[in-house]
């Protein structure tokens, strides 16, 4: 069974073509990981993906059902949620509110009951607050932090507590968008290890854009790689890591090519 695939996507900004005919697929449960240099067109797939932007031509498949003319928040009602390559958290907020701002897609209570804060808004609040805390916060451990203000937080922490809000939304596939970015070398294995954890112990499939290649090649089940747009190569990690085409599109094919990709 496919989970997620695209079909044929083209995507285009005035006369620049940044994506032409990509498509691919992702398995349930797989870490599934996306590379290419910068400006190749990873990022606009994800944006495609949650309907940030409106592809040119293509179709986006999510369990058989079409979600190309969705809107982002029936996307993310689906069960698709994703993290940014910039930190997109309120900054003014605890840790706990900006987790908890994940699960707002999963609310039911009406209008009143919410204004009041009585009857059902308040059991919701409380069931939501016990599931954040038992099964995000603690996965992430970030039980120390969670009443504190985001602004405050090294930048390795708050890239947790977006994370962190993602999972909140109790996804079927989770979009990572560089989640090691701008980390040191501890946070990276944190993150990584966190990126493992999700996807061993609550099944959630991982789509992934990431740089270091080191953490790429260690945790992805299948590596896809694009270049201007395009396609150039699929496959494990051992298939990519020896890919001519993919080292001449990284490093022109230096002897030094191997190394530098994480081997």
């Amino acid at each position: 069974m496919i989970q997620l695939e695209v079909q044929d996507l083209h995507l285009s900004f005035g006369g620049l073509a940044a994506l032409s005919g990509v498509s691919l697929s992702v398995d349930p449960g797989e870490i599934f990981a996306i590379i290419g240099p910068n400006g190749a067109g990873k990022t606009c797939i994800l944006n495609c993906i949650c309907r940030f932007y409106y592809p040119d031509q293509g179709r986006i498949l999510f369990e058989d059902k079409d979600i190309t003319q969705l809107s982002p928040h029936k996307v993310a009602h689906l069960g698709i949620a994703r993290t940014f390559q910039n930190i997109e958290l309120f900054q003014g907020m605890t840790v706990l509110d900006n987790i908890k701002l994940g699960a707002h897609v999963h609310l039911r209570s009406g209008f009143l009951s919410g204004a009041l804060y009585w009857g059902k808004a308040s059991r919701e609040e409380m069931r939501l607050r016990r599931e954040v805390e038992e099964r995000v916060i603690d996965l992430l451990e970030i039980q120390a932090i969670r009443k504190k203000i985001v602004g405050t937080l090294p930048y390795g922490l708050q890239k947790r507590v977006e994370l962190a809000r993602a999972l909140a939304m109790r996804p079927k596939i989770l979009l990572l968008d560089e989640p090691m970015a701008g980390m040191n070398l501890e946070e990276t294995e944190d993150m990584a290890r966190f990126i493992l954890d999700i996807n061993e112990e609550q099944g959630v499939t991982i789509v992934l854009i990431e740089h270091d290649m080191g953490v790429v090649m260690d945790i992805s089940d299948r590596i896809f790689v694009l270049d201007f747009g395009t396609k150039i190569a699929e496959g494990s990690p051992e298939e990519i890591q020896h890919n001519e085409h993919v080292i001449n599109a990284y490093l022109g094919g230096s002897d030094e090519a191997f190394s530098k990709l994480g081997i």
